[in-house]
């Protein structure tokens, strides 16, 4: 079985830590556009406990503006590149683009992590040809304007429903179900209260038998909740999110705060007896 593959069959929880090479991203922009900095920062995470670094070079907050699919490759090729030359922890690419996807799988990332669901042209067929695991988010409108306004019938049932429709369309077109990872997407196109009610109802997605992924790591739901503007002071809410989220069944954790996040989980794999 390989590394990947017995990583996702098990029960612990699994940690993701955040590395954008981005100068606009909402928490760290601009802090690792340099490769040796950004190298630094991955190994320290992997040193803390993060089985899987998440590399991506186009911020998806909201306002955020486009990047060609050139300069994306420019700023995280030569990072993944560092990265596995140094390591052999796993590397997921957060990329929308079918071009960048493949450049970073050659480079050595192991794990396609796309905020789009895997809808822009060319990106399943890219993704079945890849054969490697796939995040599948859900997200309502796209990053420049998906906080105008968001409306769910139901916030839960309609990710569901999208979530059956990705799975199939994506087995269709030759990505095998065992690759396939679901994230809800907190913050992508809702509102506070439809973040809080997906917390809430996050063990519903346990009826796909897939690895659930969540991102609520310093997000501006958290934001709201303490009044807090700085993204960097939302730490502990972020460790507690974390820990609500493994009780309700998530599995894999993308956050920037890799060590806390390790050891509160660490908690609740005690108390599981796991």
């Amino acid at each position: 079985m390989s590394q990947i593959s017995s990583l996702f069959t098990t029960d612990k929880s699994i940690v993701m830590g955040v590395l954008n090479t981005t100068p606009d991203s909402f928490s760290d922009g601009g802090r690792f556009l340099d490769v040796e900095a950004a190298l630094s920062q991955a190994l320290k995470m992997h040193r803390e406990g993060a089985a899987i670094i998440d590399v991506g070079g186009e911020s998806t907050r909201p306002g955020a503006k486009n990047v060609s699919k050139e300069d994306e490759i420019d700023r995280v090729i030569p990072v993944v590149q560092a990265i596995r030359k140094q390591s052999d922890v796993l590397i997921s690419i957060d990329t929308s683009k079918p071009e960048v996807m493949a450049e970073a799988i050659k480079a050595g990332a192991n794990i396609i992590n796309d905020v789009n669901g895997l809808r822009a042209e060319g990106v399943l067929d890219v993704c079945a040809q890849l054969n490697v695991p796939v995040c599948v988010m859900h997200m309502q409108g796209e990053p420049r304007t998906m906080q105008t306004e968001p409306v769910y019938t139901d916030v839960v049932d309609d990710i569901k429903q999208f979530f059956e429709e990705r799975i199939e369309t994506c087995v269709k077109a030759g990505v095998k179900i065992e690759n396939i990872i679901l994230d809800p997407g907190f913050g992508f196109g809702k509102t506070l209260e439809h973040n809080l009610q997906l917390l809430k109802r996050l063990n519903e997605f346990q009826e796909f038998k897939l690895p659930v992924l969540v991102g609520l790591s310093r997000k501006s739901m958290l934001g709201k909740i303490l009044n807090e503007p700085e993204p960097e002071n939302r730490v502990y809410a972020s460790v507690a999110a974390a820990v609500l989220s493994r009780m309700n069944g998530a599995n894999i954790f993308r956050v920037h705060d890799v060590r806390a996040t390790v050891d509160a989980l660490k908690i609740c794999e005690a108390m599981n007896g796991v």
